[in-house]
């Protein structure tokens, strides 16, 4: 198979993280689905531009604070700029959103705590170099992950 650039890899790590962000947006009611398709398009452009020369699957923690998203009462620029497409303003899209949000977009892992001392809680999850970039969580997995951590963690809020 051809070799894949590093755009091709970061594709399901960012749509991961568009995902639960568009998700935290929608279940405040207040954005449509229109505005919601064109701020997940913005987002994931902003993002794929922003990693692009600071995305490395063989070091995944390489990078790893220049790719968080982070909300600390103050908006990410990214996720700010892909707002400003829809018309909302950053203290309409600080209402809408956790006002402490990290979201860790990384190599086979995206991962995200709400409030400062919140848990971490993983939302995508691969297996490095697996043939099939689907993230699925193995059995063991699941299993692994259910010990360390209470299971209610792991709730999708980004399917609906």
């Amino acid at each position: 198979s051809h070799r894949r650039g590093p755009r091709a890899d970061m594709v399901p790590e960012i749509a991961a993280a568009v995902g639960f962000v568009s998700g935290l947006l929608r279940t405040r009611g207040c954005v449509s689905e229109q505005q919601l398709q064109v701020f997940s398009g913005a987002l994931r452009e902003a993002l794929t531009e922003h990693y692009r020369h600071h995305w490395f699957p063989e070091k995944p923690s390489k990078g790893s604070g220049y790719r968080c998203i982070r909300i600390n009462h103050r908006m990410d620029p990214l996720v700010g700029k892909a707002a400003a497409q829809i018309g909302l303003s950053l203290p309409q899209l600080l209402r809408l959103l956790p006002s402490e949000l990290t979201l860790w977009v990384d190599p086979y892992e995206v991962s995200y705590r709400i409030g400062e001392d919140g848990s971490i809680c993983v939302l995508y999850e691969a297996k490095p170099h697996a043939g099939s970039y689907g993230g699925m969580l193995t059995c063991k997995n699941q299993m692994m992950l259910g010990r360390a951590s209470p299971s209610k963690n792991y709730i999708m809020t980004v399917s609906s």
